[in-house]
């Protein structure tokens, strides 16, 4: 059997041991910030976004070729995220608990807090190289917890600029640590007993074992999925077949939410096949910092070749290519594909490129079934006026947002955030996530 690997400190003076070292020891101030002076700061950072947002848009398109649209779109998410972080800072509020409930609390009463558990470790991926980042962050900032950040190294110019508005805006140097370490090093900061806090967003291979290696952390993951929408006998098909388009292609298909999966009711399976054709005629691939671009190169070439090995496998199990399926080296045309067989990596394995499958099915339970027929569950989408349906999916897809009239590719950055199954552990928007990088106290007092 092999060795249990424990949760332990770095062995002195590499690069790691300095990161978490210098982290760790900011946590007694930064936890002490009052909630006004965090709220500033926070207030401060994403004015300095918003000052900057053409100059971070167009560094997250060249660094990974993300359409300019998109990223502009990106930038003004995090100006809001950091934004919002700066309300809920001053809203970390506690209950009162009166306890002669019982006749043994008479005279007693309990009072609760939340406190920062203690430092994070932050890992994030390429595609949202500034609001994934902010969702860690942010809230971070918002509870006095100090942190260590390895971005993708795809984009490290991205996080070394908001580190240095962090920075500017009166956030301590070493409570925001850039740890852009080769994977022995960060796993070892992953092993860390100094870091209380694990958040980790990425592929789910690489999350679950990061878990398995963090001992005693609180770990929170966001791992993606294959996300499944459904499109009903009575849902208005212009808006679902525009949405659908849009969800299923958007910066490349490389995004955790993706729409991959999409089930159609048989009555109006083909007119929406036809219609949705369509729009993913319209959509325009090219060069990221082309203003009009939807659909631009995939991150690298493994990426490309892996997905063109996926649709090749889809057209040999008797998948059926409706639109696109060419690549031109990175670039891969918007791939639709009717009838691909479960088996199949398309259908079963989170694509992560702008790849989606369509198949008709005879009514919602069906619709139901087949989207639940998933090892992930992050979220999904319904069209329908059927308030019926709408609850029935509430309660039977194991999945951690249901998005209704709309493609499982929407998000608030206020609302809770996260999956069930593969598709990770924990809850991420700013109000939920500093949930999670808190721990409740409780004081009782006696009269």
């Amino acid at each position: 059997m092999a060795p249990v690997v424990r949760n332990k400190k770095l062995a002195p003076g590499g690069q790691a041991d300095d990161i978490a070292r210098r982290v760790s020891e900011s946590f007694k101030a930064v936890s002490r910030l009052p909630s006004h002076a965090r709220a500033k700061i926070l207030a401060d950072v994403s004015s300095r976004i918003e000052a900057r947002a053409e100059d971070f848009a167009r560094g997250i398109s060249r660094e990974v070729s993300k359409p300019l649209k998109e990223s502009r779109r990106e930038v003004a998410r995090a100006v809001f995220t950091f934004r919002w972080a700066s309300e809920e800072a001053r809203r970390v509020e506690g209950d009162l608990l009166p306890l002669d409930i019982d006749p043994g609390g008479e005279g007693r009463l309990a009072l609760t807090r939340r406190a920062p558990r203690g430092p994070a470790l932050f890992i994030t991926p390429f595609n949202f190289p500034l609001n994934l980042v902010a969702h860690k962050v942010a809230p971070a900032l918002a509870v006095g917890v100090p942190f260590a950040l390895k971005p993708a190294p795809q984009a490290v110019g991205t996080a070394q600029k908001l580190l240095s508005i962090l920075r500017d805006a009166g956030w301590p140097e070493d409570a925001a640590a850039p740890a852009d370490l080769p994977v022995p090093e960060a796993e070892a900061l992953v092993r860390d007993e100094r870091f209380s806090i694990l958040s980790f967003t990425g592929s789910a291979a690489v999350g679950w074992h990061l878990k398995s290696i963090a001992g005693k952390k609180r770990v929170l993951l966001e791992l993606g999925g294959n996300a499944s929408v459904f499109v009903a006998k009575d849902a208005d098909l212009e808006w679902a077949a525009k949405r659908t388009a849009w969800g299923a292609y958007y910066y490349s298909g490389q995004v955790c939410i993706s729409t991959q999966r999409i089930f159609v009711d048989e009555p109006v399976y083909p007119e929406f096949k036809e219609t949705l054709i369509q729009r993913i005629a319209e959509l325009k691939t090219g060069d990221a910092l082309d203003e009009k671009t939807d659909v631009a190169p995939v991150i690298n070439e493994a990426a490309a070749l892996r997905l063109e090995a996926w649709i090749e496998e889809a057209k040999s199990a008797g998948g059926k290519i409706l639109a696109g399926g060419r690549r031109r080296g990175l670039l891969l045309e918007p791939t639709l594909i009717e009838g691909v067989p479960p088996s199949c990596k398309l259908a079963a394995e989170e694509a992560f490129g702008p790849v989606a499958t369509i198949e008709a099915v005879p009514g919602t339970a069906e619709a139901f079934r087949k989207m639940s027929e998933s090892r992930y569950g992050l979220q999904a989408g319904i069209f329908t006026r059927d308030l019926k349906s709408v609850l029935e999916a509430w309660d039977e897809l194991p999945v951690g947002g249901l998005i209704v009239n709309d493609i499982p590719a929407y998000r608030s950055d206020a609302m809770p955030y996260g999956g069930v199954k593969d598709s990770g552990i924990g809850r991420e928007g700013v109000r939920y996530a500093m949930e999670e990088f808190t721990e409740l106290r409780t004081m009782v007092v006696k009269a």
